[in-house]
């Protein structure tokens, strides 16, 4: 996808991910747009960027923020909210903005968290997040749109030469600290906003941390040793099998089925 006034709608975009990718989306040419979730919102975004007013858990607050844009990128948070918030916010934020788009094919990057696939560690069973993370994720793979999503590691916990990144794939990593990997909100924002513009970057899912050592400067051939997803796959390439569909609720099951048929239109 061409930066040459393409339009990139940030999800999340006062969160302190969110924040960062709208400056990199800037600096690196795009029209911005901001979805917030009130307009006093908009008073720590640059002038520049466009803001429209919505509600993730509102289908119908949504249709003006994704009108025209070229692709979004998804760093919205429950923030602790609980199960319920899991699954209203970090789920049915993306089916709702998805929905949205009435079928339309723009470019995605979806950031998700590392260790999505561990469901039996305390986190996801205290909050469920890693589930409905891992449904949006499939969400995002079944809407028929090209896409990346970026699994993170541990925000800013890396030291101040940790900043070689790696992006690993399989997601095996379920120590539920640090340990599992860290990396700087800055470089995240700035592999999500490359993703968009990168051939390689499509229809790959990968968790992504740094080490000891520069931070490179040229993230193609990063993403160019990724495996791809495979084609109309649920789960991420060498993700563990560990989520049956036949086992999900009901209702996630309806919305896989209905953004399937919104390829041809369908949502309702």
């Amino acid at each position: 996808m061409s930066t040459d006034r393409s339009t990139v709608l940030v999800v999340g975009a006062t969160g302190s991910i969110g924040e960062l990718v709208v400056e990199e989306a800037m600096r690196q040419g795009y029209v911005v747009r901001a979805l917030v979730r009130g307009s006093h919102k908009a008073d720590q975004l640059p002038a520049d960027v466009q803001v429209v007013v919505g509600d993730l858990t509102r289908i119908e607050t949504l249709e003006s923020a994704v009108d025209g844009v070229d692709a979004i990128v998804f760093t919205h948070g429950s923030d602790g909210g609980g199960k319920a918030a899991s699954e209203a916010v970090d789920y049915g934020g993306v089916r709702n903005v998805l929905a949205a788009l009435g079928g339309r094919s723009v470019r995605i990057a979806l950031m998700t968290a590392i260790g999505v696939t561990d469901r039996t560690g305390s986190y996801n069973r205290t909050t469920e997040a890693h589930d409905w993370k891992r449904r949006g994720e499939r969400l995002v793979r079944a809407n028929g749109s090209t896409y990346t999503i970026v699994r993170p590691g541990w925000f800013d916990e890396n030291a101040a030469d940790e900043h070689h990144l790696e992006m690993l794939q399989g997601d095996r990593r379920h120590a539920g600290d640090p340990s599992d990997g860290v990396v700087s909100r800055a470089q995240i924002a700035e592999v999500l906003v490359a993703s968009l513009s990168v051939d390689d970057a499509r229809r790959k899912t990968f968790e992504l941390v740094a080490t000891k050592g520069p931070a490179q400067r040229d993230l193609k051939s990063l993403f160019a040793a990724l495996a791809p997803d495979a084609v109309d796959t649920l789960d991420g390439v060498h993700d563990l099998p560990n989520m049956n569909l036949a086992d999900e609720p009901r209702r996630v099951r309806e919305d896989l089925e209905r953004i399937r048929a919104s390829r041809k239109g369908a949502w309702t």
